[in-house]
């Protein structure tokens, strides 16, 4: 049960700071997000606030945010259709009644002449209580339609995606894996002003309580001058004379509370990887402050987000197959072995995680964000988008086959887990 809460909080916040990165910046420029997604698939949860609609869906494997002008916009009222019209107090169309107008008795009727709900904003058209002269009817920009029961709000051309300028579009699309770097970044942040920031200084941090420095009467805070005469100057020289001396008496030359002290410690030994090394039981200094700590943030990110990329061109250049990757469900296995770890490890694995998805996102493959980046560069380029229509396809494709890895990865998964 740990496991799962754990897998459904990390996925979910990785979801959840991607898909708020795209709301954030489509709200900011203008766009109308109809909906807020957690998940795929059928809704378990549904909330309304504002223009925007929040929902969880049964299915872990994703998000989205539904921005207004990315699917067909609304349904045509054609020049025939008798529509129900409601209007606010400054006499503009606020509710547009499609079907069972007769649950809206205060609805003036009116067969349809023209309508354009889009850029002109007008309905013309015959009301059925005053003789059938033809009127022109203004639309509140923030009108809905109702069908069924089920209102919908209009989207003016003016707050659709494909309006907004470039850079605007670019980073609606962008601010999705921007988001997931920023949440690696905080979360390193964080591990380290809880835990400290290993440092290179010649001071004994945690002792163990088996080692030989505890034997040896070592103590945590403890400065170490010299070993067997040799000056150290940093916490590297400590390790590598410690490991260069199994079952060797070594001459410590601390310094303890301001007063110089001897002690005698023989490292045991120990074999890692056929080699045999000396330990004596003691961490690394750590050094909490928030000046290190966004250090470390910065560290940690890139040295994740490096490691990831040679993965990548390594699976390029076939040094490793796909059967090595995973997907879903061997991600709750790994899940389940760092949750053994402790929670900063959960909080690291976490972070790396973020970091995956964000660089996975930016690939400029066809349905990933870096795909439609890739269109938004073409488009920089010819000074005009591509036909929506032809990369609407290209993009259905590329998630036609996205579908068929993760179907690939999961019986992988499955197989080399359960099987």
């Amino acid at each position: 049960m740990t496991t799962v809460i754990a897998f459904i909080v990390i996925f979910g916040a990785l979801v959840f700071f991607h898909e708020f990165g795209h709301f954030f910046f489509a709200k900011r420029a203008g766009i109308l997000c109809r909906e807020f997604a957690i998940g795929m698939g059928p809704k378990v949860f549904t909330h309304k606030k504002g223009e925007t609609t929040y929902t969880i869906r049964l299915l872990p494997i994703g998000g989205f945010v539904r921005m207004a002008g990315e699917d067909p916009e609304m349904v045509e009222i054609k020049p025939g259709y008798r529509i129900g019209l409601m209007f606010d107090k400054q006499e503009n169309v606020n509710k547009i009644i499609l079907n069972n107008k007769e649950k809206y008795p205060k609805a003036r009727i009116v067969e349809v002449e023209y309508a354009d709900i889009e850029k002109d904003l007008i309905i013309k058209g015959y009301p059925e209580d005053e003789n059938e002269s033809l009127q022109t009817f203004s639309i509140d920009p923030k009108a809905v339609i109702v069908e069924n029961g089920i209102e919908s709000q209009i989207a003016p051309i003016d707050r659709q995606f494909g309006s907004k300028t470039l850079p605007q579009r670019f980073m609606a699309i962008f601010a999705g894996p921007m988001m997931n770097f920023v949440l690696a970044f905080v979360l390193f942040i964080i591990i380290a002003l809880l835990q400290g920031v290993p440092s290179n200084d010649p001071k004994l941090g945690v002792i163990t309580p088996d080692g030989a420095a505890k034997s040896a009467g070592l103590q945590k805070g403890d400065i170490v001058q010299s070993i067997n005469d040799s000056e150290i100057s940093s916490w590297s020289d400590v390790v590598e004379i410690i490991r260069k001396n199994p079952n060797k008496k070594l001459d410590f030359s601390i310094v303890r509370n301001g007063k110089e002290k001897e002690i005698e410690v023989t490292p045991l030994e120990k074999t890692v990887d056929g080699d045999k090394m000396g330990i004596i039981g003691v961490y690394s200094p750590v050094e909490k402050s928030p000046v290190q700590a966004v250090k470390s943030g910065f560290t940690e990110t890139y040295f994740w987000t490096k490691q990831i990329f040679v993965m990548l061109g390594k699976l390029v250049t076939g040094q490793f197959s796909i059967d090595a990757l995973s997907g879903p469900v061997g991600i709750y296995k790994s899940t389940d072995e760092v949750a053994k770890s402790g929670i900063f490890y959960l909080m690291k694995w976490a972070g790396i995680l973020s970091i995956n998805l964000g660089i996975m996102n930016l690939l400029p493959i066809p349905a990933l964000d870096g795909g439609r980046l890739m269109f938004f560069a073409v488009e920089a380029v010819r000074g005009k988008p591509i036909d929506r229509q032809k990369e609407g396809m290209v993009h259905f494709i590329g998630f036609a086959l996205l579908m068929l890895l993760m179907l690939v990865v999961t019986w992988n998964d499955i197989q080399r887990f359960f099987l």
